[in-house]
């Protein structure tokens, strides 16, 4: 039965595309070599090829020699625009810098630095991932360029690179010269927050003695008042700024004793599982962006209270693998 469909199965592209020469990343760099390097004619370039076969069989009907001058000049300008094609991509070096995290749905950069050592300018150098938007620029010579090349993530977890291609129609547009680059990289992708702007996550609060790199919030000397974020002690809130319709407010303190937030898995029930995984992941944004100090517990796993950067992408990483 599968064999009836193998035509159609030739033209997909991923299929055909398993046969060809890709370049290997050897310690974060890659060489794109004579043999990684394939052209074919663009549609202007077969265009072109027809011209110059019509121009031909014209010279021939009719024996003009200026006819045959003219076939050959631009016979030998595509052949020369061709060699330019593949000079102008060939022996450049690759290497694969990093990409930040980001969060499922959004567009991760991943860093590429494309160097160039063969004291020649390189015009019009694309790189894109699969089905991915292009990013176009030109290298100098002896010089090295950083290309910025977007990726689509759609779920948590770490994500493999897919091929890199590199590309050039470079100087006439009549070739195109590509070339595959594979890289063992990773990309964490966090987990998409939930979309309710105050999802209801209860916490369990505690006091600890605050370490000497966390903010202090203690119960000694009022300091002022921030906007109410859920996992706020109710004792906290000043319910008489609220009650004057300028929103809810918390009462923030100074002092040697902060409050802990836990935000614990247990407290989700009865909710899907990747809900449960997009609500605490709010939770953590939120938790971070007002400073808390905050812990996080999921089955078989406990991250303990920190507040720093660190912490927080720790997580988020945790809870993207869950």
């Amino acid at each position: 039965m599968q064999a009836q469909f193998w035509p159609l199965t030739f033209w997909k592209r991923d299929w055909w595309q398993q046969w060809f020469r890709v370049s290997e990343s050897s310690n974060n760099v890659a060489v794109l070599g004579s043999r990684q390097i394939y052209i074919v004619p663009t549609r202007w370039g077969l265009l072109y090829a027809v011209m110059v076969f019509l121009l031909l069989l014209g010279s021939i009907n009719y024996s003009l020699s200026l006819g045959f001058y003219l076939t050959f000049l631009l016979t030998s300008l595509g052949c020369v625009a061709m060699f330019h094609t593949w000079l102008n991509f060939a022996h450049l070096e690759i290497e694969i810098l990093s990409a930040k995290p980001v969060f499922a749905g959004q567009e991760a950069l991943v860093h590429i630095q494309v160097k160039e050592y063969k004291n020649q300018q390189r015009h019009s150098i694309a790189a894109h991932f699969d089905a991915e938007s292009a990013v176009l620029h030109t290298i100098p010579a002896l010089g090295a360029q950083l290309f910025a090349v977007p990726i689509s993530t759609r779920q948590r977890g770490w994500l493999s690179l897919p091929k890199l291609v590199f590309y050039t129609e470079f100087p006439l547009g009549l070739f195109h010269a590509w070339a595959i680059v594979r890289h063992p990289m990773n990309i964490m992708v966090y987990a998409s927050p939930s979309e309710n702007p105050s999802p209801v996550v209860p916490v369990v609060s505690g006091l600890a003695s605050a370490s000497p790199h966390a903010s202090q919030q203690g119960d000694d000397d009022f300091i002022g008042h921030k906007s109410y974020q859920i996992g706020d002690a109710p004792s906290r809130l000043d319910w008489k700024a609220s009650s004057r319709g300028v929103g809810m407010l918390t009462k923030r303190y100074s002092g040697n004793a902060q409050e802990i937030l836990w935000l614990d898995w247990a407290t989700t029930q009865g909710l899907p599982m990747e809900e449960r995984i997009a609500m605490l992941t709010k939770s953590v944004i939120d938790a971070h962006s007002t400073q808390l100090t905050f812990g996080l517990k999921l089955p078989g796993n406990t991250v303990q209270p920190g507040q720093d950067e660190a912490h927080y992408h720790r997580c988020l990483q945790v809870l993207a693998l869950l």
